[in-house]
């Protein structure tokens, strides 16, 4: 292995640059030339690429988002972009590919290996921590602090004025970060896509508590909640509670934004390592994962066929502690 390829895809998260760098100086440290490629896919089906070294990749670890730049590629996702990709991998004597990205960047990475014959390794930058196989995916903590700082920040004007927030957070397919973020602030409750919305349990709750003239709390809803999300949820609370006053705050792209924790940080670090060690030993379509503490390989197949299951302990907790 002398010289692989490098690309960040799909939405950003806090880390990627710290996995970068790792990818970087650990391929430097073993005389292995890396490529660049600037917005993913869609920056190697236009051939927009940088040579990296580990000058390149200096005071990074701290920055969020990806300087590689990151972004979705409708033309990849046919078969004659995939190929029109491999000819320009191959072009530049590139031997490998590493991947960081979510479930449908991995997906890709997968199928260009197959149909090419293209070696490649992922590592799992997301936040929603929805990736099979790992304890936790890159800019998932940072995400999910970012999240409790905005909703303590909302219990104090909640508190202060008697009022019900439904605080949106991220999390179309997954509730990870809600239900963490749930668990850390507080909240009153927790609505996620995983479990079934049982809104008429909410407002007998809620009820109990206005008859305890409780008048203020906090809801997380992840986006991709049954009821249609947080602005939904409020609308039938909102009936059932007509003189209790209700907002919604949806937190949004800031929370895949800004620097990312020491946490995200050291394991960026740890996983762009790994997945130069990987490429460089002839190992393919494997994701590097963290499970107990130890760095883990994890077939490609498995990583983006099977959604990280939600623990059950968590929920029981949640619910004991609403």
């Amino acid at each position: 292995m002398k010289k692989i390829g490098l690309i960040t895809s799909g939405g950003d998260a806090p880390g990627m640059n710290a996995c970068i760098r790792a990818v970087v100086r650990t391929a430097s440290f073993h005389d292995i030339e890396v490529t660049g490629f600037y917005r993913g896919y869609e920056g190697l089906l236009e051939n927009d690429s940088i040579s990296l070294t580990r000058y390149d990749v200096r005071n990074i670890i701290h920055r969020g988002g990806t300087f590689l730049k990151t972004a979705r590629s409708s033309e990849f996702r046919t078969e004659e972009g995939r190929s029109k990709a491999s000819s320009i991998i191959k072009s530049h004597g590139i031997q490998g590919l590493i991947v960081i990205g979510g479930d449908g960047s991995l997906m890709g990475a997968n199928l260009i290996s197959m149909e090419h014959e293209i070696p490649v390794i992922g590592c799992p930058g997301t936040i929603d921590n929805d990736l099979f196989g790992t304890d936790y995916t890159i800019g998932y903590q940072t995400a999910v602090d970012t999240a409790i700082d905005a909703v303590d920040n909302i219990r104090d004007t909640a508190a202060s004025h008697n009022r019900l927030f439904f605080v949106e957070v991220m999390g179309r397919d997954a509730g990870l970060i809600a239900l963490r973020t749930g668990i850390a602030a507080g909240a009153e409750g927790v609505l996620i896509p995983e479990t079934p919305t049982d809104l008429n349990r909410l407002v007998n709750y809620l009820k109990t508590d206005f008859k305890k003239k409780r008048r203020s709390g906090i809801i997380i809803v992840a986006e991709g909640d049954s009821e249609g999300g947080a602005y939904e949820v409020a609308k039938i609370v909102q009936n059932e509670f007509p003189n209790w006053e209700t907002k919604v705050t949806v937190l949004g792209h800031i929370q895949r934004g800004g620097k990312p924790n020491g946490f995200d940080r050291i394991l960026a670090s740890r996983i762009g390592h790994g997945a130069l060690l990987a490429i460089k030993e002839g190992r393919n379509r494997e994701m590097i994962g963290i499970s107990g503490g130890e760095l883990v390989h994890v077939p490609l197949d498995n990583a983006i066929k099977h959604n990280a299951i939600i623990s059950p302990y968590l929920l029981e907790l949640l619910q004991a502690l609403s």
